[in-house]
């Protein structure tokens, strides 16, 4: 099947037993078993549910992967990717990931003994002299949070085949409808599926997907022996969010377009941060792996000017923190995202006080671009450093 058809027909999509074209929400915490010692297909409803045992075959089908597996949130995804190592393991990770993950590596998976080394992924020859003796894998977003930054993955992943080790890619930004890592030589793929996925703003969820046997048998393990599963309602949600990724996202790349365009002709924006922008430094890459660029503009203010006064003003595109959802949300990564980086390492990475991040939603798109107008005309009594 082409994607489009395979978001609604892949994976389980209807019920066995009923022929219902909507997968049921087995509510079940527990399953009869007629057999003493016997193996059933469901037991206990953090082993295995067939809710959520419909959503995980989908998502590895849209990934070209053997299994899928859904996790409580995008966060729960990483930490049981990041647990298939042990103390003393080395993982090279990517400078400009999510926020929360490099919380998650400094504030609890160095407390169990495993090392990091933070690298610029976009740099091929940075990645490869990152790799020690206990090196295990790499770990990486692309695009990036907040500053869409475009790593390679096909030749970062072939560094990691050189050296032995397991290519993870956070595949959030892109979605499986833009990017497909594991097609590129990728090993594990995760995403929060909160934001594209899901897409309407309405649950929490995360994913980790693979194309291995052995990582497969090992997340499976790590899924139920950590237990933070996703429940069966948000299992229902998701994979009912995902039949309509493909419809959403034509729209999102539309409106993400006339946006763009409408930045990149204004004096008081002084940077754009797009994939799809050939004057972008990572168009090329981004062209050779993506189907289409996403719908996520990251833009920095001219210096001095106030990103909290231009989003005040909006009145439709919402602050808040999360995106990928239907409706357009808009943040300050300096304050909000990735408020918990010191700021002297936030700037170090890019992360500018005057960048803004917008998540581009499906609404008309000349409601948005008037939305985007009024917030840039009230800055206009500021003054711009020079």
């Amino acid at each position: 099947m082409k994607f489009n058809s395979k978001l609604i027909h892949g994976g389980i999509s209807e019920d066995a037993t009923t022929g219902a074209v909507s997968m049921p929400i087995y509510r079940a915490s527990t399953f009869h078993q007629k057999v003493v010692g016997g193996t059933p297909e469901w037991e206990y409803s953090r082993s295995g549910n067939p809710t959520r045992n419909a959503l995980e075959s989908l998502v590895a089908d849209l990934e070209q992967g053997i299994a899928g597996f859904a996790f409580a949130s995008g966060s729960a995804a990483i930490h049981a990717t990041f647990s298939m190592y042990s103390a003393g393991d080395h993982i090279i990770v990517g400078n400009d990931v999510y926020g929360g993950t490099f919380r998650l590596i400094n504030k609890v998976l160095k407390r169990f003994g495993l090392e990091f080394t933070v690298v610029d992924m976009q740099d091929l020859s940075a990645v490869e002299k990152a790799v020690q003796d206990n090196t295990v894998a790499i770990y990486f977003e692309t695009p990036t949070n907040p500053l869409l930054q475009i790593a390679d993955i096909e030749e970062i992943s072939k560094i990691a085949k050189q050296h032995q080790l397991q290519t993870i890619v956070d595949n959030t930004f892109a979605t499986p409808y833009n990017q497909n890592p594991l097609a590129l030589g990728a090993d594990v793929v995760v995403h929060s599926a909160t934001k594209y996925l899901g897409g309407h703003s309405d649950l929490v969820a995360g994913l980790a997907i693979t194309n291995d046997e052995q990582i497969a048998e090992e997340l499976a393990f790590l899924q139920n022996s950590i237990g933070s599963v996703l429940g069966p309602d948000d299992s229902w949600l998701l994979q009912r969010g995902i039949k309509t990724l493909g419809a959403r996202m034509r729209v999102h790349h539309e409106n993400t377009e006339a946006i763009v365009n409408l930045l990149k002709n204004d004096s008081r924006v002084a940077k754009i941060y797009y994939p799809g922008d050939p004057d972008f430094a990572g168009y090329e890459v981004a062209k050779k792996q993506m189907k289409h660029f996403g719908a996520m503009i990251s833009f920095e203010l001219q210096p001095g000017l106030d990103p909290k006064q231009f989003i005040e003003n909006l009145d439709m595109i919402s602050l808040a923190e999360s995106l990928g959802g239907i409706e357009s949300l808009i943040e300050i990564p300096a304050i909000m995202t990735h408020g918990a980086i010191p700021r002297e390492l936030r700037l170090k990475k890019g992360i500018q006080d005057e960048l803004i991040r917008l998540s581009v939603g499906i609404e008309d798109e000349e409601d948005l671009i008037a939305d985007v107008k009024k917030g840039l005309a009230s800055l206009s009594t500021q003054t711009v450093n020079n």
